[in-house]
Parts: structure tokens; sequence; C-alpha cells
């Protein structure tokens, strides 16, 4: 399947398909100002809290094309930093949607590697606990399971189920080429039409 090919599209103009179940909530962000919307099948991780232990055996085995998604279960402790992300993204991950922290964001925002979270922190997590990696998880408030299609880009970060993933795809794909077509004036007028028809 061509993943990049979901970029294509904003998490917005999926919303108009997708429920809100298939969307993390607000607190999960772009890390840096100006980031690239980036699509890919999710390699999923659940740590222990306060170990970044599975987080750093998923960019060795995720496969080229992946967007690591990860459930750190605290705030209190970064799961990367900038040359585990350089890493993972020579091996050609194509960014992180983590649910906690990280570190190194000058570092991270320089070298132009796409993570998304919940925030920065200067504290790095330990390593003691090997658990099993791409299983799955609860990311930002919603099930995320291996090879769902991420979409993330400043608008937020949308998550398609895998077995409906080329379904939906289409189905935005025609609607946003047919309100392409559409001017704004024409737009306008409609939107205004169905708004008065609730009040009449």
């Amino acid at each position: 399947m061509d993943y990049k090919k979901f970029s294509e599209i904003s998490p917005c103009d999926y919303a108009g398909t997708l429920k809100r179940e298939s969307f993390m909530d607000a607190g999960i962000k772009e890390l840096w100002s100006n980031i690239p919307r980036i699509s890919g099948p999710a390699f999923t991780v659940n740590m222990v809290a306060g170990e970044n232990l599975a987080l750093h055996r998923a960019i060795y085995e995720a496969p080229v094309g992946s967007i690591i998604v990860a459930q750190s279960n605290t705030m209190d402790y970064a799961v990367i930093g900038g040359n585990v992300a350089m890493i993972a993204y020579k091996r050609g991950i194509v960014g992180f949607v983590i649910d906690g922290v990280v570190r190194d964001i000058a570092e991270i925002r320089e070298n132009k590697i796409p993570v998304f979270g919940r925030g920065v922190l200067a504290m790095p997590g330990t390593k003691k606990q090997a658990v099993p990696v791409n299983t799955p998880i609860i990311a930002g408030g919603i099930n995320v399971n291996p090879g769902d299609i991420i979409v993330a880009d400043e608008e937020g970060v949308a998550v398609i189920p895998k077995e409906k993933a080329e379904e939906i795809y289409q189905e935005c794909k025609e609607k946003v080429k047919k309100e392409s077509a559409l001017s704004f004036e024409e737009w306008a007028s409609r939107h205004k039409k169905n708004i008065d028809s609730f009040y009449e």
C-alpha cells in the first residue's frame, strides 16, 4: 500500500468521514512549528512509566515508512531525545506520535524530525524492563492498533483503522475534490442556506 498518499488529505478533511474516536485529544500536538504533515502505518509502543527501553527497541524494529506511536504512561520522564530520534529517522521512520514528553527538542527541530507529543521535559527515563512492542495501545485517549494509518499535522492526529483505510481514503479524496470545485462564494451561499433551514 502507498502510505504516503494518505498525507494528501488533512486531518480536518478526514474528520468529515471518520468519527471522533479516530482523533487523538488536543493535548497531542506538533512539538516544533511548521511541521510537515506525515502519514504511515503505526508501530505501537506501550511503555513502563518512567522507562524508555521499549521505545528505544521500537526504533530498530519498526519497518521503513512507519510512524512510531507510543504511550509513555507518565509526564515525568522524557522518552526520546535527539540522538534516538535521528537513529530512527535515518532508518526510514517517518516520525513519532508520543503520548508523553521528549527532550532535545532544539536538536529534533534542527534535524526536521516530525515529532508530536504533549510537551518537552529534560529528564530522561531509565531502561530496565523489556516489554513487547507493536501491540494494541491507547494513546491520545483513543485506541491505536499496529498498522493503523496515522495522519498528523498541525491540525492534530488522525488514526484510520487499517481494515478500512483504503475505503476511507477514497471517500475523503472524492469529497475534497467536490469541495475544491466550489468557489468560496458558492460555498458561503450553500452554508447560509443550510444554517437558515434550521431557523425556518
